[in-house]
């Protein structure tokens, strides 16, 4: 594997001199490597080398593809802002034949960025002020490509928040109870039933034209997020393999879901899950600081229902790979997926809960 990365990398337009590579990061799908050139200035110039994983992203060229046209989009829009593209969007090195990816012996298929020097990046919101910088990142990164073409793009995973489609998906695996853990569900199940309507909310309001559709991240985790490592400001939004059309709503939501937890993901007291208002007030003001200037008074409103669906959709998926056996999700323990479940239902009670403060702080924001 060694030899096969040092190869890799020769296969791309970085800079001469005395090489390094090593393992980089703690991501869970993609093989990610830095590659340090000593150049022999003060300081060497490093890349990310990664293999896209063709399991997780079946057509990795189409991912490519949709990360060079909105970084280069990006690179105009920041450039006319008078910013510094190789430092504020991920920049594609390219091939020596002058391509974005280099596809080896076995298809796997490898990339190559300029490394953003100068950033720091957190796992988790810790605090209120941390998530709205959060927030303001990607309400930035939505304002930039207001004025891409979100239908040029292709749909790196098919149905990925397809709400509608993943509540079907969770009946399948209901009629097929391939693992025979039918009868321990009941409680969640019935839960999940009583949404099979308003599944349909965000997908309706874009079909009757209420909202538009976007270009969407999909995985908007604050480690998405590069900070500055002196001023603590969001430099950068990274991993980019997502980004797709999509709706406002769900890049809000997916924050929403991941950071105004007070528990685990899998936390199996549930008197722990509680939803933070407070951190949920301070993605707003940092989201909608940046992004609200660009979105209708429908697309805002529709802001707290990205974050019940997200939710929901989320804990469906546990739910239906704990009824299929746990393919999809790594476990740790039996009824892991149960577990995430159970956290992600008992998230979207409290945000029922607190529905009309959620929809007032959206409004006054």
């Amino acid at each position: 594997m060694e030899k096969r990365v040092y190869d890799v990398a020769a296969r791309f337009q970085i800079r001469q001199g005395e090489m390094s590579i090593a393992p980089y990061g703690n991501g869970h799908i993609n093989d990610t490597f830095c590659i340090c050139v000593d150049v022999g200035e003060a300081a060497p110039v490093r890349y990310i080398l990664q293999r896209v994983n063709r399991y997780v992203f079946p057509q990795p060229e189409n991912v490519i593809e949709n990360i060079a046209r909105v970084t280069q989009y990006l690179r105009g829009v920041i450039e006319k802002a008078g910013g510094d593209p190789d430092r504020e969007t991920l920049t594609l090195v390219k091939t020596n034949e002058g391509g974005d990816y280099f596809l080896d012996e076995d298809n796997g298929l490898w990339r190559v960025y300029l490394f953003i020097e100068g950033t720091i990046s957190r796992d988790l919101p810790d605090t209120p002020e941390l998530f709205a910088l959060s927030g303001a990142a990607f309400g930035r990164f939505m304002c930039q490509l207001e004025g891409y073409d979100a239908s040029t793009l292709h749909e790196a995973i098919k149905d990925f928040h397809n709400t509608p489609a993943r509540y079907g998906q969770l009946m399948d695996a209901v009629f097929r109870n391939d693992a025979g853990r039918l009868g321990e569900v009941g409680p969640e199940l019935a839960f999940c039933m009583r949404y099979g309507e308003e599944v349909h909310t965000l997908l309706r309001a874009l079909k009757a034209g209420e909202i538009p559709l976007r270009v969407t991240h999909n995985d908007t985790k604050l480690n998405n997020v590069l900070l500055d490592a002196k001023t603590g400001e969001g430099v950068c939004v990274i991993d980019l393999d997502t980004v797709m059309p999509g709706l406002a709503a769900y890049d809000f939501g997916d924050s929403i879901r991941f950071g105004a937890n007070t528990a685990a993901e899998d936390e199996r007291d549930l008197s722990k899950v509680q939803f933070s208002m407070e951190m949920y007030e301070a993605f707003v003001r940092g989201y909608l600081g940046e992004a609200g200037s660009v979105m209708g008074s429908r697309e805002r409103e529709l802001l707290p229902m990205g974050a019940k669906l997200m939710t929901l959709e989320c804990g469906m998926r546990f739910l239906a790979d704990h009824l299929n056996g746990d393919k999809y999700f790594k476990v740790h323990r039996q009824g892991h997926n149960l577990d995430r479940a159970r956290t992600q239902f008992k998230l979207v009670r409290c945000m029922e809960e607190n529905w009309d403060a959620m929809m007032e702080i959206v409004k006054n924001a």
